[in-house]
């Protein structure tokens, strides 16, 4: 029997901007070597199952070469297409993952992400394998729960970077995050992950819980506005609410088809 398959761009202002993601919504759950395949076949940077179990909706999410536990910008896609191509009623769903359960949330033209904070610590020293990367640029590192975080002085440092991906491919973590305040935004960000078959992420929303946490304490505020420097680009609204991270963006569904598996 057929499967629907979608494209969409999420945490977008149009089409062709923000992070593509594929979005398969299954009756029942697939072998997982066929649903890695299907992942590498799509070769974006992360696709979504979605399958049901009783009356709950559970998520999955893949690169071209793995599973990863939680992703923002595809779960942010599947909301998109569950409530305008698949007839979900309603303003909210709920997920089942392995990050625990996942509220999107529709409001006004925006869709929002309730995702658990991640839990991060600073790192004394620089890990030898960035020293040369990132000399004297970077001012504190973190490390959370699957990525290091590196804080640098100004939005052109992290506009400028140019990434060495067989560095990275050495640390032992998801991917990077390279931050710095934003000029006309509260804090910008990249995200690179070769490790994780994913060189430069367009935008990633699940490093925003490792990115809200720490500018919303360091510019003591709760809400802030965040913009992913990659080549398509892609703009966030995120809050720090009831211990929790709230990252919004907006989705444009770019095809619809079916997979014949």
């Amino acid at each position: 029997m057929p499967k629907h398959i979608y494209q969409v761009d999420a945490f977008s202002s149009s089409l062709f901007k923000g992070n593509p993601a594929a979005v398969v919504i299954l009756n029942n759950w697939l072998d997982e070597e066929l649903m890695q395949n299907i992942a590498a076949e799509n070769n974006l940077a992360e696709t979504a199952f979605v399958s049901p179990s009783g009356t709950d909706l559970h998520i999955r999410w893949f690169t071209p070469t793995t599973e990863v536990d939680l992703c923002g910008h595809a779960t942010l896609a599947a909301a998109h297409v569950l409530f305008n191509h698949e007839d979900l009623e309603g303003d909210e769903v709920v997920f089942h993952s392995k990050s625990g359960l996942l509220r999107v949330m529709k409001e006004e033209e925006h869709l929002i992400l309730d995702f658990p904070l991640d839990e991060f610590e600073s790192v004394v020293e620089l890990p030898e394998l960035m020293k040369l990367d990132f000399r004297d640029k970077t001012q504190e590192i973190y490390k959370g729960k699957t990525d290091i975080m590196f804080v640098l002085g100004k939005e052109s440092d992290v506009a400028q970077y140019q990434p060495n991906f067989d560095i990275i491919s050495q640390l032992d973590c998801r991917g990077i995050i390279i931050t710095a305040p934003g000029n006309d935004v509260d804090f910008v960000s990249r995200f690179f992950a070769p490790q994780s078959g994913i060189n430069e992420d367009p935008v990633t929303g699940s490093a925003h819980t490792t990115l809200t946490p720490y500018w919303s304490k360091r510019l003591n505020t709760t809400k802030l506005k965040a913009k992913q420097l990659s080549k398509r680009g892609g703009m966030l609204c995120c809050e720090v609410k009831d211990g929790r991270a709230m990252i919004g963006g907006s989705c444009h569904t770019f095809f619809k088809g079916e997979l014949y598996i």
